[in-house]
């Protein structure tokens, strides 16, 4: 039980890591920090990326049984 409880605290900073990972870097694109660049994420863009985010955290998850 405690090597699944270490195992289970892993995946957890993993996907913490993942998300936060996901917030520093889409949310100022999709602010507008970099237009002046000409980079700018658009609504759906946004959306797909955050649909793509949550399933790798839910992959990385269902890795744990193995």
């Amino acid at each position: 039980m405690i090597s699944l409880a270490k195992a289970t605290y892993r995946k957890i900073v993993q996907n913490l890591a993942w998300a936060t990972g996901y917030n520093v870097i889409a949310m100022p694109l999709a602010a507008g920090v970099l237009y002046s660049f000409g980079i700018l994420l658009s609504p759906a863009m946004g959306a797909v990326l955050m649909s793509l985010s949550t399933v790798i955290v839910a992959v990385n998850a269902r890795f744990l049984r193995l």
